[in-house]
């Protein structure tokens, strides 16, 4: 029996993999709530695996709350992998971004190094390295990376583009490709790195790139809402591709396959399957 406790409860991937892994045997699940200090007092001693998945996201940065992302995504991480580590803890499990490379267009490969300019990537990136540091033999330390999550109940792009894609009655037609993951297919991953005892830099994604038009299409689609596509827009999006919104919706922003190869498969769902999911 694998003894989980997953530190942040009500986040959005936390609750997911919760009621993911329940379709399996031999897990035992618990969550604590990391918003008070009561969790210190919490008894990390009595699992195998430690899954940190509190943190900032989705706000706009400000000066009045960059505090507040290292507090939470930098310190509070370090402090939880301290506290599983001196419990006893065989693993921990933490769930960073995609973020810490602070590329916003083109590819990530197993080269490129970690350089982020926001403060949200620069808080979970100081996490990472120092909870890697903290990794032994006995104490196993795996962080996942993955590009934009989405499914059912998603916040943050996908969700804005969804609803752009309910109202919209035309949409560029543009070739691009993005990185991104279902939440099922991430829990996949979760769930294995779990049951392997893995430790290490993880970039899980779905098995084939996201173009944003086509994504955009499936969800129109779904809706039973019309959208003419068109190539007469892309000019324009060519000039303004470095736009910060423009490049969001439009530029190219993937990891390279093999940063996401692993011994198993953990993509099982197509991506038009995700898409029903996700709106249904």
């Amino acid at each position: 029996m694998k003894r989980i406790l997953i530190t942040g409860a009500n986040s959005y991937i936390g609750t997911s993999f919760e009621n993911y892994i329940k379709r399996f045997d031999g897990y035992s699940v618990d969550t604590v709530d990391m918003t008070d200090d009561s969790w210190r007092e919490y008894e990390f001693s009595e699992y195998d695996t430690v899954l940190h998945v509190a943190g900032i996201a989705h706000i706009k940065e400000t000066d009045s709350n960059k505090h507040l992302y290292y507090a939470v995504n930098r310190d509070l991480a370090i402090e939880t992998a301290q506290k599983a580590k001196l419990s006893g803890v065989k693993q921990f499990v933490l769930l960073s971004s995609m973020s810490v490379y602070g590329t916003t267009s083109g590819a990530i490969t197993k080269g490129t190094v970690p350089l982020p300019k926001s403060n949200y990537g620069k808080s979970k990136l100081e996490a990472d390295n120092s909870i890697f540091d903290m990794c032994d033999e006995s104490f196993k330390v795996a962080i996942l990376r993955p590009p934009m999550v989405y499914g059912k109940g998603s916040k943050g792009n996908y969700s804005t583009l969804e609803k752009f894609a309910k109202k919209t009655p035309v949409f560029p037609k543009y070739n691009n490709k993005r990185s991104m993951i279902y939440i099922e297919t991430l829990c996949c991953f979760i769930r294995l790195v779990i049951e392997n005892g893995e430790k290490g830099f993880f970039h899980p994604q779905n098995a084939a790139y996201v173009n944003t038009s086509d994504m955009v299409y499936q969800i129109a689609a779904i809706n039973k809402k019309k959208i003419v596509f068109t190539k007469l827009f892309n000019p324009f999006i060519r000039i303004l591709r470095k736009h910060r919104t423009i490049e969001k919706v439009f530029g190219d922003l993937y990891y390279e396959y093999d940063m996401s190869a692993y011994k198993e498969e953990y993509d099982i769902i197509p991506f038009k399957k995700t898409i029903e999911k996700t709106n249904g």
